[in-house]
């Protein structure tokens, strides 16, 4: 993974460095698809970029007809999938809007779910895009053992999906979210469900990020010292131990995992770890996610302030 240097100005783009993705999403915008079926045919094995590139594409498809029109003139196992991936953003964008036709989409997306999911059974994405839909519908399968607070949620879906990629991140992250209090969880739960996924993780593994998601997803600033939480013992020990187990592996990622060093450049910069914390912004190079700094204030003044701190180049002004 060669993220680039920084040069000024930060790159917001969720393509990152996929150099693939980023012109597949220019023709997107444009109205064509073929880049977008060649961006994702040939990760027909590799779960975590398909995962990524087909919530990349949707996001730029869900606003126009292509992905309808792609499945109608060239079906195929992509354009399913890019198919029930804009299908579930548009069902959850009306949920989040109170829209009375939030019922009419859900229905659509978990048809189109399906769909993809026959054409290709060995993908676990089209069942990520089910999981996703189940903070709508509130499943309550009973959790397994090891778990304090027993929450009930999308147990079996999620089983079901970790039989085909034992360590998908999506299917981890979108598992988690259902746990959240905005979506009708709780902080107990969502503490519970985080610490009971991360700790089955491999340490070198991404998902050993979700306790720090989790503590991001409660934070509350009117709370005694809210900003003082990370630097507390068990955070350090968290966010230091990802640091040293995750971090070196990333080196090998075929794309910078972006969204992840955020989280764990924030964790490093809230508990006064700027030595580490400057290593993975330098990993990250120009790229930069809303997340997690929009929770704390905007994104890129937030942002700064952390490289700032970091001894690191920052934006020059306009």
């Amino acid at each position: 993974m060669a993220a680039g240097a920084f040069e000024g100005q930060y790159v917001w783009s969720p393509a990152a460095n996929d150099r693939q993705l980023a012109s597949a999403c220019m023709d997107i915008r444009a109205g064509r698809y073929f880049s977008a079926h060649e961006v994702l045919r040939e990760t027909r094995e590799d779960f975590e970029v398909r995962a990524h590139r087909s919530l990349v594409l949707a996001s730029e498809a869900a606003g126009s007809d292509l992905a309808e029109r792609w499945l109608a003139e060239e079906p195929s196992p992509e354009a399913a999938l890019l198919w029930a991936r804009v299908a579930m953003l548009r069902a959850l964008h009306m949920a989040d809007a109170r829209d009375r036709r939030q019922d009419a989409l859900v229905r659509i997306a978990q048809t189109a779910c399906e769909r993809a999911a026959q054409l290709l059974p060995t993908d676990p994405t089209p069942w990520v895009a089910q999981l996703a839909l189940t903070r709508l519908n509130r499943p309550q399968d009973p959790a397994p053992q090891g778990l304090l607070t027993a929450p009930t949620g999308p147990w079996y879906l999620f089983a079901h999906i970790l039989r085909l990629d034992p360590w998908h991140r999506e299917a981890h992250h979108r598992f988690l979210s259902f746990f959240f209090t905005r979506y009708g969880g709780s902080s107990s739960a969502s503490w519970d469900v985080s610490a009971f996924l991360s700790q089955r993780a491999p340490a070198s593994s991404p998902l050993r990020l979700l306790p720090l998601v989790a503590l991001v997803e409660d934070y509350n600033p009117s709370a005694l010292l809210a900003d003082r939480t990370w630097e507390q013992p068990q955070w350090i020990t968290t966010a230091l131990g990802i640091h040293h187990n995750w971090f070196p592996q990333v080196a090998g990622y075929r794309f910078a995992p972006v969204l992840d060093l955020a989280y764990l450049a924030h964790a490093l910069f809230m508990a006064k770890r700027e030595f580490e914390a400057r290593e993975v912004f330098t990993a990250m190079g120009p790229y930069a996610s809303r997340m997690p700094w929009s929770v704390f204030g905007d994104p890129e003044e937030q942002l700064t302030k952390a490289r700032r701190s970091c001894g690191l180049p920052i934006p020059s002004a306009p």
